[in-house]
This record gives structure tokens, C-alpha cells and sequence, in this order.
């Protein structure tokens, strides 16, 4: 069996500079809150950095002044003094080590609300092409990989140019020759590190891009897991999975790959130095140019040299890999919404639920028309239904009611207004909807009832119990009305789980209710009891129902039929059914054998 091979090339193409000088300008921005800490935590590692230089030098006091001459105090002292510095370096070592991670961990909480927040309040047209785990993937993997860079990676690496700057300084004023003839391998390192710095770059990137496609693919999977299983597709699923997954395996040991042969290659370097050291020092030393004791602090310097220059090649690909991740995190933030309040927003204070499309045009993609020219009223307090076939653009009639799309053409106002002149929460705080797919959270079913709204009180929620007719199950249940819920209300019936959306609506008591195929999924016993919540609840109340069953809205005030995104028919039940139209048509398919029998005793 052939398994498809995931590509990622469109997101590959989309990536920037390896080092971009805005996108690291703007994560300096995140640093800004936390100035002193970061300013304290620099200042420690300038010490530190100090303290490393001058254990070398104090081995040469030692050699030098001490040893040679069979100074027994002073050589106790230089060891104490030595003894003292790694104390200290140890004490300040840990202070920086834990300010920058707790730096760290405060940006990093920052910017992950930040994305967070910025990603909850997108228009659903921007979910509409973005997946999910594409997003979940922005919000935890990318902004982690920004952990390294703010713990430590910036202040660390100047602490590594720091100690390099150190040595050069005390290897100068120990000996300029010999410091130059050890720093005459550095050509081979720079080499060695531009080669690798361009070899890591590009897999670091498509790591990031693997990841995303991973989470992608698992968050997809695992949503829709019963299709998977009821058409055995468990097994096509894993080896799809599996192509993707061994993709980020072998770029993580391409990576790991680089990393081995760089690490190899600088210590040999480095030993090349240490050897350039003895040859050329121990030349001088038999000459009585130099003495051993230099010799010795120089191949120490030589040691501590070669290190931070490794662990500024190794910063700099976290830098790199922050920066893919950056770039995406910034476009995403940079994501504006389509949808948008107006600078000075109307205020409805009494809203009345008259609802009224004028001239409507709208498509979900350019000029791909959805719905054409759609002008229809509905009155404060009108019950009014919706029907057509699968397509025909009621859902897309909802989604504008609720201002999550905006028309390409046309108006809709709500009580005469003009619903882009409101601010869309307080539009929405006026509209309660039953979808037909019920979305239900983990937690329990009170919560999912009241959402954590402190408007609403417990008498409400209990009310609206009651009033679907809910009350019977949570009695029956052991923990009642606080019973656990799981992801996506796995646990409970489809019926169950429309009895709670619906008994959130009524706990909402919004001045317009919009039911969706509310009671489309729901076995006739718990439809009766929706039917008996809906007649108290349409009472004063603006209600516009979406029905493939034609016997749950014959009692509307009006029925508007739609074909291919515009409307054909509207009236109520039974003028529709003496125009013999569209709506006579579908009235004849769901109720064929009364119709038959109609016929029969007629002839």
C-alpha cells in the first residue's frame, strides 16, 4: 500500500533571514518589564566571567613566585585565594542561573497569553484555514523554544564574549608572541564555524516545520478517532503518521550529526593550539624568554578560550531556531481580524431582537457567492424558520447574524442598527445559538451550562434545567448537576449533550434564540421534550430555526426557503404548501405516505 508523503514546502518558503534584526527586535520588546533583573543578571555574569580569567593567572603566580622560590606561604595563599574564587563564582553561577531561568519563565508566560489571547479573539474565517494543531503548535513548542533565549541565551552569550575578551587581555599582557601564536588557529575555527552554522540552520528550520506538521496530523486524528476506527483506518493512519514522524527523526539526526563532527573539530583545534603552546613556549622557556608557569596558564587559557567560542556557535543556532519560531509567532500575531468594532460603537440599551437583511452578498473565498442578494424581516418576537437543502447557506445566515463573517455586500441591522456599528461581544451577548454539532468542555455540567458567567445565577441555571426537560437524567446521576464531563461530552449521549446546549441558551436568556438542526440529532422522546421547552421559550422572544424536519416548524410565523444561496419562497406553513413550490416539494419527500393516503381516500 502506498502512503501519501506529507509535504511542507508552502510553509518552508515562508521562512525569512536566519537572523532578523526586526523579528529580534521585537522579542527585545518582551525583556523590557523585567530591565533591572535582566541588568542584574548581566552584571553577575560580567563578574563571573572576571573571576574564570583569573584562575589562570593565579596558577602562574603560583609557578612563578611561589613554587620556583619555595614560597610555602604564598604558594597557601595563592591556594586559598583559588579556593575562595571558585566558592564565589559557584554562589554567583547559581544566582544567574536561577534569575535568568526565572526571566525566562515571566516572558514566557507573557508572550504565551499574549498569543493566546490574540488567537482566541480571531474571526472564524482565520480558523477556517489555519488547523488547529498547527495553532497549538505556536502556542507551546515555538514559545518554548524561545525559553532558551530569554533564560540564558542572550545574557549567557555575553557573558562567553566577555570571558573571551578576558583571556585575550591576560594572554596580551602575559606574552603578545605567544598569545598570537595560539590565536593563529583561529582562521581554522572560524571556518569550521561558519560550515556548521550554515548546516545546522536549514534543519533547525524544518524541525520546526515537521513539529507543527506532527501536532497537525495528531490533533486531526485523535479528534475525528471514531471515523478512524468505524472504517478501520487505524492502519493506513499509523503509517501516514509514521512518514511524517521519520522525517523529524532524521532531521533531528542530521542535527545531532552536525553537532558531532563540530564539537570533534574544535577540540582538535584546540589541541592544535595547546600544541603550537608547548612547541613554540617550550622553545622560549629553554631560551629563559618566558617562564613555566606562563607556559601553564597559557594552555589553560587556551581550554577555557576554545569553550565559550563553542558555546557561542551553540547560541547562535538557539538564535536561529528562535528566529524560525519568532517568524511565526509574529505573523501570527501580525493576523488581523477581518471583523473589526467601529471606533465609536452604538450602544443598543433594550434590544428587541428585529433582525433585517437588506441586499446581502457574501462568499467565504473572493466572489464564490454563497448568498446572492438576500432581503428578508424578521419582526421582534417572530418565530421564523429556515429550510432548503444541505448548501443552500441557512448556517452562513447565522454566522452573519452573529457578525462572525462580515457581508461583501449589503446590510444587516439589528433593531435598525446597523449590526457593524456594534461592538461584536454586545451583539452576541444578545444571541443565544443551538448548534446542531454540540461543543461541550471538560469540567462538569453546570459548567457547561453557565460558562463560569457570573450573570447568571444558580436559580437560572437550575430554570433552565427545568425547562428542557434535564432535570429527570441529573437526577439520576450521581453527582447531579455538577457529574463530570469529559473532552467533547464523550461520555454522554447525543441527546444528553443537545439538552445541555440547549439549557444553556435558555440560562443565556438572550433576546434572540437561533436553533441549528437543534433537535436533528435527538430521539423523538427528547424532541418532544425540546418542543415543549421551545413553546415557553419563543414567547416575547426573536427565534429563527434551522430545520430539516419540516413537522418542527410548522407553527412559525414565517418560512423562508432558500435554493443555492437565495431565497425562492417565504410565507408560513400553509401558504407555502398552496403555492406547490420548492417547499411543497420538500413537504411531499418527508411526509410521502401521507400524501399517498391523502390521495387515496380523495379518489
Amino acid at each position: 500500500m502506498t502512503v501519501k508523503k506529507i509535504t511542507h514546502k508552502k510553509e518552508e518558503d515562508a521562512l525569512g533571514k536566519p537572523i532578523d534584526s526586526v523579528l529580534f527586535k521585537r522579542l527585545l520588546k518582551y525583556f523590557k518589564p523585567y530591565a533591572w533583573y535582566i541588568v542584574l543578571a548581566t552584571s553577575l555574569t560580567i563578574f563571573i566571567a572576571a573571576l574564570a580569567a583569573v584562575r589562570p593567572k593565579l596558577t602562574q603566580i603560583a609557578i612563578d613566585d611561589n613554587i620556583v622560590n619555595k614560597n610555602i606561604p604564598g604558594l597557601q595563599k595563592i591556594i586559598i585565594l583559588l579556593i575562595a574564587t571558585l566558592v564565589v563564582q559557584g554562589f554567583i553561577q547559581y544566582a544567574m542561573t536561577y534569575l535568568t531561568s526565572w526571566i525566562g519563565q515571566k516572558i514566557i508566560f507573557d508572550l504565551r497569553k499574549t498569543i493566546y489571547e490574540h488567537v482566541i479573539n480571531l474571526n472564524l474565517k482565520f480558523f477556517d484555514n489555519n488547523p488547529i494543531g498547527r495553532l497549538v503548535t505556536r502556542v507551546t513548542n515555538d514559545v518554548e523554544v524561545l525559553y532558551e533565549v530569554f533564560s540564558s541565551g542572550l545574557v549567557t552569550a555575553f557573558g562567553d564574549v566577555l570571558t573571551i575578551i578576558w583571556i585575550l587581555y591576560f594572554m596580551f599582557t602575559l606574552d603578545a608572541k605567544l598569545t598570537l601564536v595560539t590565536l593563529s588557529v583561529l582562521p581554522l575555527l572560524v571556518y569550521a564555524t561558519s560550515v556548521f552554522r550554515r548546516a545546522v540552520r536549514n534543519s533547525y528550520r524544518r524541525i520546526r516545520v515537521l513539529i507543527a506538521s506532527i501536532n497537525t496530523y495528531i490533533q486531526e486524528h485523535l479528534t475525528g478517532i471514531s471515523v478512524v476506527q468505524l472504517f478501520g483506518k487505524e492502519k493506513r493512519t499509523v503509517e501516514e503518521f509514521e512518514v511524517i514522524n521519520s522525517e523529524h527523526t532524521q532531521e533531528n539526526k542530521n542535527s545531532i550529526m552536525y553537532y558531532a563532527l563540530f564539537f570533534p573539530v574544535v577540540e582538535l583545534i584546540g589541541a592544535a593550539a595547546a600544541g603550537l603552546i608547548i612547541w613554540y613556549g617550550g622553545g622560549q622557556v629553554l631560551r629563559g624568554a618566558v617562564s613555566v608557569g606562563i607556559i601553564i596558564s597559557f594552555v589553560q587559557y587556551t581550554e577555557m578560550f576554545f569553550r565559550p567560542i563553542r558555546d557561542l556557535a551553540e547560541k547562535y543556532n538557539i538564535l536561529q531556531t528562535a528566529m524560525a519560531s519568532s517568524e511565526r509567532i509574529f505573523n501570527l500575531l501580525d493576523t488581523t481580524n477581518p471583523v473589526v468594532d467601529p471606533d465609536e460603537p452604538i450602544t443598543l440599551d433594550n434590544v428587541k431582537g428585529a433582525i433585517e437583511f437588506k441586499n446581502v452578498w457574501f462568499a467565504y473565498n473572493d466572489e464564490d457567492y454563497v448568498l446572492k442578494n438576500i432581503s428578508f424581516k424578521i419582526n421582534a418576537g417572530e418565530k421564523v424558520a429556515f429550510v432548503g437543502h444541505t448548501g443552500a447557506g441557512k448556517t452562513t445566515i447565522i454566522n452573519l447574524i452573529n457578525r462572525f463573517y462580515d457581508v461583501n455586500k449589503g446590510s444587516i441591522s439589528l433593531d435598525n442598527v446597523d449590526i457593524r456599528n456594534l461592538r461584536q461581544k454586545e451583539l452576541r451577548k444578545n444571541i443565544g445559538v443551538v448548534l446542531q454539532d454540540v461543543f461541550l468542555f471538560s469540567g462538569n455540567i453546570k459548567y457547561n451550562i453557565d460558562l463560569e458567567n457570573e450573570e447568571i445565577s444558580e436559580e437560572r441555571v437550575q430554570n433552565a434545567v427545568d425547562n428542557v426537560g434535564l432535570r429527570k437524567f441529573i437526577d439520576e446521576i450521581p453527582e447531579g448537576i455538577m457529574q463530570k464531563v469529559n473532552e467533547r461530552g464523550s461520555t454522554l449521549s447525543v441527546g444528553q449533550r443537545q439538552l445541555i446546549s440547549f439549557a444553556r441558551a435558555l440560562a443565556y436568556d438572550t433576546r434572540i434564540l437561533v436553533l441549528d438542526e437543534a433537535t436533528s440529532s435527538v430521539d423523538t422522546a427528547t424532541e418532544l421534550l425540546i418542543q415543549e421547552a421551545i413553546k415557553k421559550l419563543i414567547q416575547n422572544r426573536t427565534s429563527i430555526i434551522i430545520a430539516h424536519r419540516l413537522s418542527t416548524i410548522q407553527s412559525c410565523d414565517k418560512i423562508i426557503v432558500m435554493h443555492k444561496g437565495e431565497i425562492k419562497e417565504m410565507g408560513n406553513h400553509q401558504e407555502l404548501l398552496n403555492k406547490k413550490g420548492l417547499y411543497y416539494k420538500l413537504y411531499q419527500l418527508q411526509y410521502k405516505e401521507e400524501f399517498e393516503k391523502s390521495g387515496s381516500k380523495n379518489d
